[in-house]
């Protein structure tokens, strides 16, 4: 650390060259005694695309209110209607029916995908192809229409049609329900198998191999080990998936299935109020992918605290520091300077030279 005379205790005889060229061990205060002046780092593009961004969203606000079009008596009528929300029950069970089923299937073949066994690995990438291959809605239809191409379905001697264990008619096995539950559970398996696999495949390997050579077994090395890492990866493509299954449940009205989205079809069909009944449907979609957001923020903050020696800050904290941050600017612009917080052991070694210089003067 270096430390330079005050210039007003200096003897008169030193040479000026040696008290100019030495730093000041203070940053902001010249030889002379004035203060510096700091700037902040101005950001320009920042500043326009936010006052963009502010503009935009307040000509929205003004056109929901200004823009009688919008309708907001007819949107609060039907917001409660018992239609509506028997469609949005329906809704939030196909989507939990679906995510649970599909989520376990995934799993399954995650495991098998990563397998030793060719055949198994195999099995698992056809039948990921094969799913994400093929759209939503045709599996839908197809799963509904399966009695054209199977009558009836049943136990029995194999590769025969002779059903002599039990035997069922497809289509009254196959309603419009187990339809929508077998289309959506298994094109979410696909997507999710893939999810787990690369969140598994995220784990450092040498973790692996060391648990193995403390001969830690094998079901306690997965659960206490390898599942807790690798769901930091697998949590947030996973709530994306449900979030998208949520908002993809309204593609089972091709089945007449009444859902949410179908519901408000039927009414706004037979009212014309078109605009209004779609505003119900978003807004119910909207709250509801908002809680989903907040679920998966608390369990990747859960999932977190192993990864990081401290946890970011939440929105509410970020809030308040903001807040304590511009009060304590406020404060220190009253003043002549702004104040700047050191650590400890910097004061501590500031002291320590100050003493040592006094003593030797």
């Amino acid at each position: 650390m270096t430390l330079t005379v005050d210039p007003t205790t200096a003897d008169p005889t030193a040479e000026p060259a040696a008290a100019a060229s030495a730093p000041d061990p203070r940053g902001s205060v010249p030889a002379d005694g004035a203060r510096l002046r700091v700037v902040p780092l101005r950001h320009w593009w920042r500043w326009a695309f936010s006052a963009v961004a502010v503009f935009v969203l307040a000509q929205l606000v003004w056109t929901l209110f200004a823009n009688e079009q919008w309708r907001w008596p007819i949107f609060a009528q039907y917001f409660f209607n018992e239609a509506v929300l028997h469609g949005l029950w329906l809704t939030l069970w196909l989507t939990a029916v679906s995510a649970a089923l599909g989520f376990v299937l995934g799993a399954v073949l995650a495991v098998a995908r990563l397998s030793g066994s060719a055949l198994l690995s195999s099995f698992a990438w056809g039948y990921t192809w094969f799913f994400r291959s093929i759209p939503l809605v045709v599996q839908l239809v197809l799963w509904f229409n399966l009695g054209y191409l199977f009558p009836t379905l049943g136990l029995g001697t194999p590769f025969t049609t002779d059903f002599w264990i039990v035997e069922f008619d497809t289509t009254r096995l196959i309603s419009a329900t187990v339809a929508a539950i077998l289309g959506l559970s298994l094109h979410q398996a696909a997507y999710s198998a893939e999810i787990i696999r690369g969140g598994l495949l995220s784990v450092d390997q040498g973790q692996i191999e060391a648990a193995k050579a403390l001969g830690i077994p094998r079901g306690r090395r997965f659960f206490r080990i390898v599942l807790p890492q690798a769901a930091r990866a697998i949590v947030p493509n996973a709530f994306n998936e449900v979030i998208g299954l949520l908002k993809g449940t309204s593609v089972v009205f091709v089945l007449a299935l009444p859902e949410l989205f179908y519901t408000v079809q039927v009414v706004y069909n037979r009212n014309q109020q078109v605009v209004p009944l779609l505003l119900v449907a978003a807004v119910w979609y909207t709250i509801f992918t908002t809680v989903l957001s907040v679920v998966q923020y608390a369990i990747e903050r859960r999932f977190a605290r192993g990864s990081a020696r401290e946890l970011p800050p939440t929105p509410l904290q970020r809030l308040r520091s903001t807040l304590r941050r511009r009060g304590g600017s406020t404060r220190a612009a009253r003043g002549r300077g702004i104040p700047v917080a050191l650590p400890a052991h910097s004061v501590a070694a500031l002291s320590a030279d100050a003493r040592a210089t006094g003593g030797a003067a």
